[in-house]
């Protein structure tokens, strides 16, 4: 079944509805875009760590019959039948056959000829690449298999989202930002720092970022002076070490808030955007956690955030963008509306819920979108979680329980320790969808399969 939202992105990008696509879910492209672009003093992240290379499963969820998506592993079988069975036609699946730990999806195809030749068959087919963020592995892989991309260039996609492009398209556009600055020096940062001296010594917080940090890397909270002086010693020596004191970062007040907001853009080649959907984010200290659908808006509040889309997207196509835009904003605790807090000119993790939202959220429903944290002491079959969740279900009518991610279940399994040796225990994560009737019955539903998928990891007096 083709959705009326893929047909939608689909149009928007190539032209037309029912062009195929080529997906590659790189959740690592920010750490990519920054290279050579220095924020906070840290240790540089890994990105491409299994479980996060492993959330690429969920395009299985965006992807229609008609395309292809190329994975480093392909899904559990019993998960594949599974969602074929919730009403998901599925695309085509293909695996890169050189495939080494450590690199990214892209750069395994990059090193498999053979996928190579499948893909440059799939361009002379009309195909388009997809990327979830474009990055120059992603043009280097269109560039060799003669498929367009969806999207534009790596330079364009990289200019437009960095945290700092996007605090100066708010204020261009008019938009009621968050308080703050961008700081692109050591002197600028210690000048902004000492303008909130006050506020600091008040207690109240400073959030500085990274401006391609994402979902908590590269963001540092100042709660008082000491900590801020801290930072610029950090700063200091590292420009004494490199020689060079530009840096990339924002800072701004950490705001009480009543609830954070995320709302999707599909900007077409020609110019024109639809804002897809509100969604309510759950967050915790910066890092994502889920979904809340709908989001709880009043009129205003939601006439804004239409007006703050409208005026986002015309500034990102005057600026060479055209894509899947996520925008993050805030519902301040006296109800003020933030409607730009970042910018993401990429697909985001609410891209891949869109489909399964119409196929399987009736109207008048509410939905979560969510992970639920996993401690394994070896790897877990599908059939074993389905097996839970099925014992949930039958205890809930009107509600649903979709699982949207699997392959992060098992992402971090370690091999053995020593000649048979016990494995290791490891921490996975079950990516879920549900649904119920109204905001109540869906918290106790989320209750219910949290103590369900608890059953699964070990004894909490056996955790690290």
């Amino acid at each position: 079944m083709f959705t009326r939202y893929l047909r939608e992105i689909k149009r928007a990008l190539t032209g037309a509805p029912d062009t195929p696509l080529v997906l590659v879910c790189n959740f690592e492209a920010e750490a990519q875009w920054a290279r050579g672009h220095v924020g906070l003093p840290a240790p540089p992240a890994n990105a491409a760590r299994p479980l996060v290379a492993a959330m690429e499963e969920l395009g299985v969820l965006l992807a229609g019959p008609d395309d292809t998506l190329v994975l480093s592993r392909p899904p559990d079988p019993g998960y594949q039948d599974y969602l074929t069975e919730q009403g998901l036609a599925l695309p085509t699946v293909l695996v890169p056959e050189n495939c080494q730990p450590g690199r990214s999806t892209t750069q395994n195809a990059l090193d498999s000829p053979v996928l190579l030749d499948q893909l440059r068959r799939l361009g002379g087919d009309g195909a388009h690449l997809l990327p979830m963020g474009t990055t120059s592995d992603e043009e280097e892989l269109a560039r060799r298999c003669g498929i367009p991309l969806a999207g534009p260039g790596a330079p364009v996609v990289e200019r437009v989202n960095s945290k700092v492009y996007g605090r100066r398209l708010t204020d261009a556009a008019g938009l009621r930002p968050v308080p703050g600055a961008c700081c692109e020096t050591r002197q600028e940062l210690t000048d902004v720092l000492a303008r909130y001296q006050g506020r600091l010594e008040s207690g109240q917080p400073l959030v500085v970022k990274d401006a391609y940090g994402v979902s908590g890397k590269g963001l540092l909270v100042l709660d008082n002076p000491t900590r801020a002086a801290q930072l610029l010693r950090m700063v200091d020596r590292r420009a004494a070490r490199t020689g060079d004191d530009r840096m990339q970062v924002v800072v701004e007040e950490w705001l009480p808030k009543r609830c954070d907001l995320n709302y999707q853009i599909t900007i077409g080649r020609d110019g024109r955007a639809a804002l897809d959907f509100v969604k309510q984010a759950l967050t915790a200290q910066g890092v994502h956690q889920g979904h809340l659908m709908p989001a709880d808006l009043s009129a205003e509040q939601y006439r804004q955030i239409e007006h703050a889309a409208a005026q986002v997207a015309a500034r990102l196509h005057a600026d060479g963008y055209h894509g899947v835009v996520g925008v993050d904003a805030i519902v301040g605790a006296d109800e003020t509306l933030y409607p730009v807090l970042e910018i993401n000119a990429r697909l985001n993790m609410s891209t891949y819920q869109g489909a399964i939202t119409e196929l399987c959220q009736p109207p008048g429903t509410v939905a979560l979108a969510r992970h639920y944290p996993l401690r394994l002491a070896a790897p877990l079959e599908f059939a074993a979680v389905r097996r839970v969740l099925d014992g949930v279900r039958a205890g809930w009518p009107a509600t649903r329980v979709l699982v949207t991610c699997f392959a992060t279940v098992n992402a971090n399994a370690l091999a053995p320790v020593g000649a048979g040796g016990p494995p290791e225990p490891f921490d996975g994560r079950l990516y879920a969808m549900l649904i119920a009737p109204d905001r109540d019955r869906l918290a106790d539903l989320d209750g219910a399969v949290r103590a369900a998928v608890t059953t699964l990891s070990l004894p909490e007096e056996s955790h690290d």
